[in-house]
C-alpha cells in the first residue's frame, strides 16, 4: 500500500463519485478504479459497496477513511516542516483576521522581529476559515483568528477572550448613554454583521451571542468586511458589534459602548499545523505572551 492509494481512496470517498474524483486528482477514471481495486485486494476487504448509487462506503471503508485522512494530513505537515528545515533562509508566514490588526498583532510582530531579525516575516490578511485551509496547504505557518473549529490536523491555542463592544453612529441616542449596553438594548436597531463569506465567521459569533441570551435582532444585514461595516455605521446606516480592539480605528463619526452581557466575547486563537513544533512558532508564541504581560492582560498560557 502506497500513499497514492490513500489519496485516491480519500478523493473517491469525499466526492462519492469516481468521475469527479478522477477530475480532482487529474487522472483518468479507469486507472483510478484499478488503484482502488488494488487497495481492496491488498486489505482483503471491500471498501466501497458494489453498484451503490451514489457511491457508498462499507463499514470497513468508513473505518479506513477515518484513519487515512489524518495520515495524509501528517504527511503534508511533515513535508512542509522538512522543507522549512531544509531552507537556508528562515521564514515565517502569518495569516491574520482584519480585527487583530487593530489590536496587539502589530506589537507582537514588532517584538518578534526585534528578537529574531534573522527570520523573514510575511503577513497575509485572511478569514479564520481561509487560514485553516492555508495552514494545511503550507501557504502560511501560523494563523491569528477568532473562530473555533474541530480539525485534527490543526492545533488551536486559545490566547485570550476579547470583549465585544457596539459601534454606533456618533449621534445615536444609545451613544449618549455613558453606561454599558446590553444586547437586549440593540434588538430593534439595524445590525450590520461581517464578513458575509466564508462561513462560519465573526458574524456567526455575534448572532450566537444574541441566541445565547434568547434574543433575535429584528434587522440583520450581512456586509463583506469590517471596514464596510464601520463605514456604514459612520454613515448612520446601522450599528455593528465588533471586538474591543477595533476601537483603535478612531473613526470620527463612530462611538463605542461596552456590552455588559458576560458571554459577549470573541476568542483570539493561535493556529498551527498539529505536528509543527518549529523554533519560529515557539518564539512567536513567546512574543505574544511577552506583549500580553507588558499590557497586564489576562490570558491562557500554553506551549506548542
Amino acid at each position: 500500500m502506497e500513499l497514492r492509494h490513500l489519496r485516491y481512496f480519500v478523493a473517491v470517498a469525499e466526492e462519492r463519485n469516481f468521475t469527479r474524483a478522477a477530475e480532482r486528482l487529474h487522472i483518468a477514471q479507469p486507472p483510478l478504479s484499478r488503484q482502488i481495486q488494488q487497495l481492496e485486494e491488498y486489505l482483503g476487504v471491500a471498501l466501497i459497496e458494489k453498484g451503490s448509487r451514489p457511491l457508498k462506503l462499507t463499514e470497513a471503508g468508513q473505518f479506513f477513511l477515518a484513519h487515512a485522512k489524518p495520515l495524509l494530513d501528517q504527511v503534508r505537515d511533515l513535508k512542509a516542516m522538512t522543507q522549512r528545515v531544509g531552507k537556508l533562509e528562515r521564514t515565517l508566514s502569518v495569516g491574520f483576521v482584519a480585527s487583530t490588526l487593530y489590536g496587539l498583532l502589530p506589537d507582537i510582530i514588532r517584538r518578534y522581529r526585534e528578537r529574531h531579525p534573522e527570520v523573514e516575516v510575511t503577513l497575509q490578511e485572511m478569514t479564520t476559515v481561509d487560514q485553516l485551509k492555508a495552514l494545511k496547504e503550507g501557504r502560511i505557518d501560523v494563523g491569528f483568528g477568532r473562530i473555533k473549529s474541530e480539525d485534527p490536523s490543526i492545533r488551536r491555542i486559545r490566547l485570550r477572550d476579547e470583549r465585544m463592544v457596539v459601534a454606533l453612529p456618533s449621534g445615536h441616542r444609545l451613544a449618549q448613554r455613558q453606561e454599558g449596553l446590553r444586547l437586549v438594548d440593540l434588538l430593534h436597531e439595524p445590525l450590520l454583521v461581517y464578513p458575509k463569506a466564508p462561513r462560519p465567521s465573526f458574524a456567526d459569533q455575534v448572532l450566537a451571542a444574541f441566541s445565547e441570551a434568547n434574543l433575535m435582532p429584528d434587522h440583520v444585514t450581512e456586509v463583506r468586511e469590517l471596514q464596510i461595516a464601520m463605514g456604514l455605521v459612520a454613515a448612520g446606516q446601522g450599528i455593528s458589534i465588533v471586538p474591543e480592539s477595533v476601537q483603535g480605528m478612531h473613526h470620527r463619526n463612530v462611538a463605542y459602548r461596552a456590552i455588559e452581557d458576560k458571554h459577549a466575547f470573541s476568542p483570539v486563537l493561535f493556529s498551527v499545523r498539529h505536528m509543527d513544533r518549529s523554533p519560529e512558532l515557539e518564539n512567536m508564541l513567546a512574543a505574544v505572551y511577552s506583549i500580553y504581560d507588558d499590557m497586564g492582560l489576562h490570558y491562557e498560557k500554553e506551549g506548542l
